[in-house]
């Protein structure tokens, strides 16, 4: 559902406008990257896992179209709004069939960009439980809610991101890099003790009433969720 929190790539060579979508998307509380340009944009997009990509059509380096067909090429399922000053009938044909899934014309508004990326947030996803189970864990993900052997617990938005990102990929180490790139935003202080932080804290709540840790510290290599 599009109120719960996203991570957001926004690709605009506008400063204003790239400024303006990071400031409203952030004050709904999800994490934004920018590119501000279509070389650097794209490599974002097919090296980081977003929940949406904002992609202008006119960028330097490389066009919208040409970040859109690399994106798709890859494999990416991830959705892409295009942002265009152009209404040509032709244009947006030929960005939807490069793979977008909706053309926004400039000037827009922030609530139209918002009713559309709830309407594309809304359409059917690939099948996937939302009850995901690892062991004695399991989190509910539609609902952002985790439990230990159906025991509640209490997590704040950034802890349940953690411990989603461990829990689907179980029995795997994550280096903090893995872990700074797929929860936390590019612009985080990659050198900040914040992982180990949330980390510490994310094991307190987890293992709290019962004897075995879950999620073990591998020295040098990063963490891994117990399968």
């Amino acid at each position: 559902m599009y109120n719960l929190a996203m991570k957001i790539l926004i690709i605009e060579d506008d400063p204003d406008i790239g400024g303006f979508l990071e400031i409203g998307f952030k004050t709904e509380g999800h994490e934004v990257d920018r590119a501000m340009d279509g070389e650097k944009g794209s490599f974002m997009a097919r090296v980081s896992t977003y929940d949406i990509i904002i992609l202008d059509f006119s960028l330097p380096k490389k066009n919208g179209l040409v970040v859109c067909n690399e994106i798709r090429t890859q494999g990416l399922p991830v959705p892409i709004i295009f942002l265009s000053v152009s209404g040509d009938t032709n244009i947006k044909i030929n960005a939807l069939e490069e793979g977008a899934d909706d053309y926004i014309t400039k000037p827009f508004s922030f609530e139209e960009l918002n009713a559309r990326i709830k309407a594309i947030m809304r359409r059917p996803k690939k099948i996937e439980s939302a009850i995901k189970k690892v062991g004695e864990l399991s989190i509910d993900i539609q609902k952002q809610t985790a439990y230990r052997n159906e025991k509640p617990l209490y997590l704040t938005r950034k802890e349940y991101n953690l411990l989603e990102y461990l829990m689907r990929n179980p029995g795997i180490v994550h280096s903090r890099g893995m872990i700074m790139e797929h929860v936390w935003s590019a612009e985080s202080d990659p050198f900040s003790n914040t992982i180990e932080v949330h980390i510490l804290n994310l094991r307190k709540k987890v293992n709290s009433g019962f004897s075995r840790d879950l999620i073990r510290n591998i020295p040098g290599r990063g963490y891994v969720i117990e399968v």
